[in-house]
This record gives structure tokens, sequence and C-alpha cells, in this order.
């Protein structure tokens, strides 16, 4: 179809497939996720984080061949209109994406990118904007003096997000022990990763040490959420729901009465307009990138890269995934 003035058509290079992306399909409805790539009819498609090149272009500061990073649909193409350009990046201003946060709609150009490392791209994909939600979770935690907590109880502590958190923990707030909740057959391999200074299988939650606490739940398990208030009771002082990596495991669903303190829902471009308004662009990107350069020296050994060809393969990844049958270990790359 022809390019509207003013527009550029991006190529889609390479997209990660992760935990993440099965999140925003779980609760696209309710937050918006599927209205930024919308398909026919009551269709959406998956948003991914990855690059991609400009193929065509109807706008005099972008050039074809040119690189960037950021939102994409799990396709291999995506029409934008750039506004905003500057040497780093620029932000799509299509109208129908305007109604969401803009942090989705930002795009950043490699050739001036100070995150960007030609030898990494594929762990940012994979680690990059996980990380920042991890990053952005202890922020807020130690903002607010860990709610008087002496222990963090972190579930799905296999996912890239978990392993995130712990990795800005023990950095900025070593004083909070780790506590890491998981499947029994990932046990080991987050005990491997060192991010923790405990690790629990599910059906142990009754072991967790009887400490001021605070949750943070990546997995949207509402029996698992309820049993880890039951267990900590009054010692629970914040409970923090972000993610659904269990899919069809009660996310969003009444359990009826939970004790202790109601979950509140951390959702991390709220978090990220605060951190930026508090910090500066600059000082934000700056703590961002202090932190990012330390966990990916350490979790990027711990995963291997599984670069995988065609739109049929993303498919088969994302089911995977959403089945909780993907091999924390590896991070599937696409490249359509």
């Amino acid at each position: 179809m022809p390019l509207s003035d003013g527009a550029a058509r991006l190529r889609i290079e390479s997209f990660s497939v992760t935990a993440n992306n099965v999140t925003y399909a779980v609760v696209g409805d309710a937050f918006g996720y599927w209205n930024f790539f919308p398909g026919e009819g009551e269709w959406g498609v998956v948003p991914m984080w990855g690059h991609a090149v400009v193929e065509q272009s109807n706008h005099p500061e972008l050039a074809v061949g040119e690189r960037v990073y950021g939102y994409l649909p799990m396709g291999t193409h995506l029409d934008v209109w750039p506004v905003g350009i500057t040497p780093g990046g620029f932000s799509d201003g299509a109208p129908h994406r305007q109604p969401m946060s803009p942090i989705y709609n930002q795009y950043s150009r490699l050739a001036a990118d100070p995150e960007h490392d030609p030898a990494r791209e594929a762990e940012r994909m994979i680690f990059g904007p996980l990380f920042k939600t991890g990053f952005l979770i202890e922020s807020m935690m130690r903002r607010d003096g860990w709610f008087g907590a002496e222990a963090v109880v972190i579930t799905s502590a296999s996912s890239k997000t978990a392993m995130a958190l712990a990795s800005v923990a023990r950095d900025k707030s070593p004083q909070v022990l780790r506590i890491g909740l998981t499947s029994a057959g990932n046990v080991d391999f987050v005990r491997g990763g060192g991010f923790y200074d405990a690790v629990l299988a599910y059906d142990a939650v009754d072991q967790l040490p009887q400490v001021p606490s605070v949750s943070v739940d990546f997995a949207g398990n509402a029996a698992l959420l309820h049993a880890i208030h039951t267990v900590l009771g009054d010692r629970l002082k914040y409970s923090c729901t972000v993610g659904a990596t269990h899919v069809g495991a009660g996310f969003g669903r009444d359990n009826g009465p939970i004790p202790g303190p109601a979950p509140v829902l951390f959702f991390a471009p709220d978090h990220a307009v605060a951190a930026i308004k508090e910090l500066g662009p600059k000082g934000f990107g700056e703590a961002v990138g202090q932190s990012w350069h330390r966990f990916i020296g350490e979790a990027g050994g711990a995963v291997t890269v599984d670069e995988r060809t065609g739109l049929e393969a993303a498919r088969a990844a994302f089911v995977d995934t959403a089945q909780g049958t993907a091999d924390p270990a590896v991070g599937i790359v696409i490249r359509p």
C-alpha cells in the first residue's frame, strides 16, 4: 500500500519472545495493548520489542537504511508517523497510539543511542524492557523504605523481570532479603543465577521466613498469591502485582477475601514518567544504564540465545511461552 506523506515504513529485522509479551496479551483489553497494532475486525497483533530498519521514508529527517529500536508488532513491517525527532530518537504520532502511554511510542535511533551495543542486540531485546520494569519496582520500593520490610518475596523467579528486580535490589538495597519462588523444575536454574538469597518451589510457600515482607507477584496466579498472603499474614507489608506468566491460573480472578494488604497493580510506564520527572531524562538514563550494564554482565551468560526465522516460529515460541513450556535458560529471538 502507498506510504503516507510524512510517514516512514519500517522493516522489522528482529524481536524477542518473552513472558512479557504474554502479559501484553493477557491484559491487553484492560490496558489497551491490543490497540497499538490493530488487526482486522476484533483481532490485534501482540506487541514485541526489537530492531527495525527504515525501508521507505516520506519524512525528510529519516533516511532509508537507518536502524531503530522500539515497540514493534509481531509482523514484518510497521508504518510510523515520526514526531518529536531528535538525533537520539522519535515518537510515533499515529493518532490511534496517542491514548496509550507515550513510553511505548518512542523509538531509539541506533546511530546515536547510548544503550545500543552491536554485540548485545539480542540481550537488549530479551532483557531490556523487562529490566527497566525491575529497575522501576526497586526504585519505588526504596523510595518508600521498602514499607518497613526485611524481605522481598518474588514469584516467577525465573522470569527475566524478576531477575532484574533481584539484581537491582542486591546492588541498591542489599539489606533486604531476596526470596525467589519458582516451579520445582526451575529451582536449580534460579539458584544458579545467584540473584536470590533463597529459592523455594511453589509448594514450599509455607517455608517463607516469618519476617516483615513485601511481595512482588509476576505470576498472576491467584491461588499462589493468596497462599503468600496467608502464610505471611500481618507480616506482609505491601503486595505488588506486575505480570501474568501463569496464564489461566487466575489472573484478575476474585478468589474471595485475601489476608493482609490489598494487592496494588504496578504499571511501569506511569512509574517511568514519574522517575524521569524526578531525575531528569539524563539522570534517569544514567541510573538505568549503570544498573543495566551490571545486570547484563551477570545475566547475559545465564541465557543462551536461540535465533529462529519466520513468523510461524514466532507463533510457536509465543504459544510455548504462554503455556509455560519454554525453557527459561533460552532467550528466543525471531527474525521474521
